[in-house]
C-alpha cells in the first residue's frame, strides 16, 4: 500500500515551521451588531465560498434526465465548449472531469515525459505541480512578485534550459499573470505556454481574456470557482491539433478508424451532459458573475483600507482582477497574526481559508527541493488568507466581515 510522506512541520528549519499555517479554526455563531448598517446580523455562517446557482442549470439538467443523455454523450458538451471558449476568445474548447485533469491532458498532448522540464510558481495549488508530475517530467519552481503574487518573470529567463519545454503560468486568485514578457522568453525558447487559469475565469489582460494568452490554457469548474459544474474542467486553444488530440484522448483515444482501436495511450477524462448542462448556465452568467466579484472587492477594499496592517488584493493597470477569492496580507501593524485573526473570525461566524502552501514545502515534493528557498511565496503562505467571496455575498455581509476585522484590530490596540 502505498505511504504517506512522514516529513511533519517539526521536520522542518525553524523559521519554516512558522510559515506553515495552523488547523482551520472551528467556526462558531454569534450575534453581531453592524453599526454602519445600523442593524443586527444574524447569527448565520458567512462561508468563504459557494456556488451561485440562479439561473438555467435546474432546466438544463432536467432537459438531460427527460431525454436520457445523461453522460458524456449529449447536445449539452459540445454547446458548453463553444460558449465557453467563446467567452475566452477562443476557438476551442475541450471538456474534462476536472482542472488537474486538463492540465494534464494538454501535457500529455504536448508528450511531456521523464527528460523534460516544465517551470512553475512556487506558489500555486499542488494541482498544477501534480499534474507535470503525473507525466513524469521534472518541475522547476519559480517564485512570485510581491506585487501581483504571481509567477516573477524577471527570474523566468534564468530558469530555462535545453530541456524545458513548457512553462505554466497561474493566475494567482483571479489576477492575471504579465502574459507579454513571459510569451517573449517562451517564443525565443520555443516553449509551450499552458495557462493555469483555473482561479481567472473572465479576467483579462490588455483587453484579451485568459485562456486565450498562452497556446493553451486550463480552466477548474470546482464548486468553488466563479463558474462550476460541481467537479470539471476545460482546455481553450486556438491550436486546431491541440484540440482534436486532446479531445481524443479524453475518451481512452478511441480510433475513427474502427472501435476499440487504439493508437495513443488514452485516459477516461471525459464531463457528463449533466456537468455540461450546469456549465452551459453558468456560462451564461458569467459577465455577472465577474460584475459581482469586482463590485465586492471594490466594497470591501473600500472599507479595509483605512485599517492598519491589512493589504488588500493588487490590481496592475493593464488587467482586469476577476478576484475569485478576497484575498488579504495580515502584517505586523494589525497586532495579531493570520491565524489569529482567523480564528476572531471563526468564532464570529465567518469561515476563511489559508493561502497555498509553496511546492517546496509540501511533505510529499520536500526530497526534490529541500534545500531551495523562495522567500515571497513563504511570505504569502504565512501572512495570507481568504476572507468570504462568493458572487452572491451581499453589501451586509461584507459589512459584516469588515466590521469583525476592525473589532479584532481594536482589541489589540486598547
Amino acid at each position: 500500500m502505498i505511504k504517506p510522506s512522514p516529513i511533519t512541520p517539526n521536520d522542518l528549519d525553524d523559521d519554516i515551521q512558522k510559515i506553515i499555517p495552523g488547523k482551520d479554526p472551528e467556526l462558531s455563531i454569534s450575534l453581531t451588531r453592524i453599526p454602519v448598517l445600523e442593524t443586527d446580523i444574524t447569527s448565520k455562517i458567512v462561508p468563504v465560498c459557494e456556488p451561485t446557482l440562479g439561473g438555467n442549470e435546474k432546466k438544463y439538467v432536467n432537459d438531460c434526465l427527460d431525454s436520457n443523455w445523461i453522460s458524456s454523450a449529449g447536445k449539452y458538451i459540445p454547446v458548453f465548449e463553444e460558449k465557453f471558449a467563446a467567452e475566452c476568445g477562443c476557438k476551442y474548447g475541450v471538456a474534462c472531469c476536472n482542472g488537474t485533469v486538463a492540465l494534464h491532458l494538454a501535457l500529455a498532448a504536448l508528450g511531456i515525459g521523464p527528460g523534460d522540464e516544465v517551470i512553475l510558481p512556487a506558489f500555486t495549488m499542488i494541482a498544477t505541480i501534480n499534474a507535470v508530475t503525473y507525466t513524469g517530467a521534472t518541475p522547476i519552481l519559480v517564485d512570485s512578485e510581491p506585487c501581483t503574487w504571481n509567477i516573477d518573470v524577471d527570474q523566468l529567463a534564468d530558469k530555462v534550459t535545453p530541456r524545458t519545454k513548457v512553462i505554466i503560468p497561474v493566475h494567482t486568485y483571479g489576477h492575471p499573470v504579465d502574459m507579454d514578457p513571459l510569451m517573449e522568453i517562451a517564443e525565443k525558447n520555443g516553449i509551450f505556454v499552458l495557462e493555469d487559469a483555473a482561479e481567472a475565469h473572465g479576467a483579462e489582460y490588455k483587453g484579451r481574456r485568459t485562456g486565450s494568452l498562452g497556446h493553451a490554457g486550463a480552466f477548474s469548474f470546482y464548486a468553488n470557482k466563479i463558474i462550476t459544474t460541481g467537479e470539471g474542467g476545460m482546455i481553450t486553444t486556438n491550436n486546431t491539433e491541440m484540440a482534436e488530440l486532446t479531445r481524443n484522448l479524453r475518451d481512452h483515444a478511441f480510433s475513427t478508424e474502427r472501435h476499440f482501436w487504439h493508437k495513443f495511450m488514452g485516459f477516461n477524462y471525459r464531463m457528463t451532459n449533466l456537468q455540461a448542462a450546469v456549465g452551459l448556465a453558468q456560462t451564461e452568467q458569467l459577465p455577472g458573475f465577474v460584475e459581482s466579484r469586482r463590485k465586492n472587492a471594490a466594497l470591501y477594499s473600500q472599507l479595509l483600507q483605512e485599517i492598519p496592517g491589512i493589504v488588500t488584493p493588487p490590481e496592475a493597470g493593464n488587467v482586469k482582477n476577476v478576484y475569485w477569492m478576497y484575498s488579504i496580507l495580515v502584517e505586523d501593524a494589525f497586532g495579531m497574526t493570520r491565524d489569529e485573526l482567523r480564528g476572531f473570525l471563526a468564532k464570529r461566524g465567518i469561515e476563511t481559508r489559508t493561502f497555498f502552501i509553496p511546492m517546496h514545502l509540501q511533505p510529499i515534493y520536500h526530497d526534490m527541493f529541500k534545500g531551495q528557498r523562495y522567500p515571497v511565496s513563504e511570505m504569502l503562505c504565512e501572512r495570507g488568507f481568504y476572507l468570504p467571496s462568493a458572487s452572491s455575498l451581499t453589501s451586509e455581509q461584507i459589512h459584516h466581515v469588515v466590521n469583525v476585522v476592525q473589532q479584532a484590530y481594536n482589541e489589540t490596540h486598547r
